[in-house]
């Protein structure tokens, strides 16, 4: 449920009430009953209620009464939705890090995760970035990737949580045709076509043969010419203030961007609250809000559930995949 003291438990109570959910997934909340139970309270649904269960086979799935696998984590004197507290950073972790071992024992077949705050985290003395680096722990993957799958495109980042500072020297020739081979793999056995990749440059005009900048000619052109090779149907490096349009027009299906606001500010722009966030390369099912914590609406009964549902159904959109 993310953040108890964000909107998350909010907007997981506003999907599970979506008949479309019900009909494609069977939900279980993993978090606090006694918060979800006030935030229950405070958006006065009518024959909505909770099932508390401490183990997955007590699960019921009955629609409008929510299976919550209740970790019993908050200390509610000292619940305060809106702010910052190491508590709930603390909790926030710990749904995510139950929910790995459930899906890593196959107990559950996919997980979508509520929106957590990484301040609250550090305070908790948890030194984890986002959802990625506790995700890459537990399940011990390498080489993973933060897909977003969105209309009108999709776009794979290259480098994930870091600062702007760090992305030049993060970027890498293995490292990008790593990304591109991810993001024709995943696209083609979501579609079943063969996607059309485009990858953004890192510098203005993709370095313009050099002089804004070296990385498209040592790691950028190489690993995209290396893909072709292969058969993958890449362009690139296109320059980053174009690419994204050429996207948006459908000549692409995929854009593998360079860092984190590369590929996020124009996919938020076109499609906030409709983006997912898909973990990949890793070998559990992992898909989540675009948003963040929210913590100026939290409580007040208004957080949008959009992305949130939009996101179980990516959930069971790559589960089913995977059964195939």
């Amino acid at each position: 449920m993310g953040d108890p003291q964000g909107i998350g438990p909010e907007v997981a109570i506003k999907a599970l009430i979506n008949s479309e959910i019900n009909k494609i997934s069977r939900p279980i909340i993993i978090g606090d009953l006694k918060v979800l139970a006030l935030t229950l309270k405070k958006l006065k649904l009518p024959g909505v209620s909770l099932n508390p269960i401490k183990k997955i086979e007590e699960a019921e799935f009955i629609k409008n009464k929510f299976d919550v696998l209740d970790l019993d984590n908050v200390d509610i004197s000292k619940f305060k939705p809106g702010s910052l507290s190491k508590m709930c950073g603390k909790a926030s972790v710990e749904y995510v890090e139950t929910a790995i071992k459930l899906a890593l024992s196959k107990k559950i077949d996919a997980i979508t995760t509520g929106p957590i705050n990484k301040e609250a985290i550090h305070k908790a003395g948890l030194k984890y970035d986002g959802h990625t680096e506790i995700l890459a722990k537990y399940t011990k993957s390498k080489d993973y990737g933060m897909l977003f799958v969105a209309e009108p495109f999709w776009v794979l980042l290259v480098t994930t949580h870091i600062a702007l500072k760090d992305v030049s020297r993060s970027i890498n020739y293995q490292k990008v045709l790593n990304k591109i081979i991810m993001a024709h793999e995943t696209m083609f056995k979501q579609t079943g076509k063969k996607p059309k990749i485009a990858v953004a440059g890192l510098n203005p005009h993709a370095g313009e043969n050099g002089i804004f900048g070296k990385e498209e000619i040592k790691s950028i052109a190489p690993a995209v010419k290396e893909a072709q090779k292969r058969g993958i149907d890449c362009v690139g490096p296109i320059s980053p203030d174009a690419v994204f349009n050429l996207a948006k027009i459908r000549i692409f299906d995929i854009v593998v961007a360079m860092y984190h606001d590369q590929g996020l500010i124009p996919l938020k722009l076109l499609s906030f609250n409709k983006s997912v966030n898909v973990t990949i390369g890793l070998p559990i099912i992992r898909t989540s809000v675009d948003h963040g914590t929210g913590f100026d609406i939290a409580g007040r009964g208004f957080a949008n559930p959009s992305s949130m549902i939009q996101a179980i159904k990516i959930a069971a959109m790559f589960a089913n995949s995977r059964l195939k």
